[in-house]
């Protein structure tokens, strides 16, 4: 699918990472089992800040969530996703958060109305656990015809 870049001091540290030592790739894996994110084959390296991330999974959508939740991992700056989709959309529509967005600000510029953001908090659950909890340098998925 390519390769992803993210803001490698900021994101979830699962109480695994620091912006300064990523951590083991053995973490990221239980993380990504632990969200409920289903990857056949799942083989995650960590290479410095860059997580190599092979597999196969069942859509799409899964994949950008697999992608996201390693590269919002605090110690992560990039994300090489080597994964294969058994069903193929639309290319991703990734947005990362600045100050002073909310998800009705993101909804209203990338799907024309605030009152869609419930459907950016479901395209980004189980990462998610709250519409208000999101911060500056998270990268979200937009949904596009999940």
């Amino acid at each position: 699918m390519g390769l992803f870049s993210f803001i490698k001091s900021v994101g979830e540290s699962l109480g695994i990472g620091k912006a300064d030592a990523p951590p083991p790739a053995d973490k990221i894996s239980d993380a990504i089992k632990d969200l409920g994110l289903n990857v056949d084959g799942l083989d995650i390296q960590v290479e410095g800040d860059k997580a190599i991330v092979k597999g196969a999974v069942a859509d799409q959508a899964t994949l950008e969530k697999v992608v996201i939740a390693i590269g919002n991992t605090m110690g992560i700056g990039s994300v090489d996703a080597q994964l294969e989709a058994r069903s193929v959309g639309p290319a991703p529509v990734l947005h990362t958060v600045v100050k002073g967005d909310t998800l009705s600000h993101i909804a209203k510029k990338h799907l024309g109305s605030a009152n869609k953001y419930p459907a950016i908090f479901e395209a980004n659950k189980p990462m998610l656990k709250h519409p208000d909890k999101i911060y500056p340098g998270q990268v979200l998925r937009i949904p596009q015809d999940d």
